[in-house]
């Protein structure tokens, strides 16, 4: 996600792989089966272009870790005992930061400011099978982005097909 993230606009797997390969050996396949297991949980969309598919977040970076937060504070035992040692962790910074968000709150319940979501505020796709408002995560396998095969595309195989030659988007 932090790739989809960054690039910021539609990417295909090859764009993913070719600027993951700048700092680890990836193969292929194990980047197109990420951006597949993002898909299939909801965490970023796709549409195809030609025989490659390009992918794009569903939602952006604080909504997903506002997801992961809520996530965190709902399956507490004691929230707030968790929160406690959250804030406990926090550097001075970020303990300031967050006074400035519960103020923007706080200003926004006495303005009666009742507006969509931004972008920030946009909620993170749910996982299949869990009740609204359960937040997910991608799995490990995630920290490298998934996906699959094109409309039309050899499965299976990675390096110089005839498929990777003849889409320049791969």
């Amino acid at each position: 996600m932090t790739r989809v993230w960054q690039w910021n606009r539609p990417v295909t797997v090859r764009e993913v792989l070719e600027d993951l390969q700048q700092e680890r050996s990836i193969a292929y396949t194990t980047v197109m089966t990420v951006m597949d297991n993002l898909h299939q949980k909801g965490w970023v969309r796709r549409e195809a272009e030609g025989r490659a598919y390009r992918y794009t977040a569903v939602s952006t970076r604080a909504a997903y870790s506002a997801a992961l937060m809520n996530e965190a504070w709902s399956t507490s035992d004691s929230p707030a005992a968790a929160l406690v040692a959250f804030f406990g962790m926090m550097s001075p910074e970020q303990r300031e930061a967050l006074r400035d968000a519960i103020r923007l709150v706080r200003h926004d319940e006495e303005s009666g400011a009742d507006q969509a979501p931004g972008p920030a505020q946009q909620p993170a796709p749910e996982a299949p099978g869990k009740a609204p408002g359960a937040a997910h995560r991608p799995s490990a396998a995630a920290a490298e982005p998934p996906a699959e095969p094109a409309p039309g595309a050899a499965s299976g195989t990675e390096g110089d097909s005839a498929a990777d030659r003849s889409d320049p988007g791969r």
